[in-house]
């Protein structure tokens, strides 16, 4: 199998229809969250809703530079979501969410193995492999946390 499209399981794993490694993916966690849930803090962790904008602030501007755009995206403005103080815009993220992650896992498959040991947008940044791996650990991590906070809630 090729590299890119063994990414891209491993992606789609965690943010669509796995099961494998942490027994839920991103799709299971937030598609039956209400408002109230998504948005609800505990003490100083972040919510539900944050930690969905996180990751798909991270896969759209990923998804910019796949399409030959610019890396525009900063760690700083990572959580700087828009208030979420309705249904309405809950089921929006999710549906963002879910459409880039679909598009993420795509983009990822058609991949050769010599786009994948180019270096992403700059040599420091390393390789895109290295950065697609790098979305694959930062996603489970904000997962657990995701699991976790809806244990807490209900």
């Amino acid at each position: 199998m090729e590299r890119g499209k063994a990414l891209a399981n491993r992606l789609k794993e965690v943010l669509l229809d796995g099961q494998w490694i942490a027994n839920t993916n991103y799709k299971v966690q937030i598609e039956n969250v209400n408002l109230k849930e998504a948005t609800q803090k505990i003490g100083s962790l972040n919510s539900i809703a944050a930690l969905t904008y996180h990751i798909n602030y991270y896969l759209e501007g990923l998804l910019h530079v796949f399409k030959g755009g610019k890396l525009e995206i900063r760690d700083k403005y990572s959580f700087d979501m828009s208030p979420i103080v309705s249904e309405k815009d809950w089921t929006n993220l999710v549906e963002a969410f879910l459409f880039n992650a679909k598009l993420f896992v795509i983009e990822v498959s058609k991949m050769s193995d010599s786009k994948l040991d180019e270096p992403f947008v700059d040599e420091k940044y390393g390789t895109y492999q290295r950065n697609i791996e790098g979305v694959i650990e930062h996603s489970y991590y904000h997962l657990g946390q995701i699991s976790l906070i809806k244990k807490m809630i209900s």
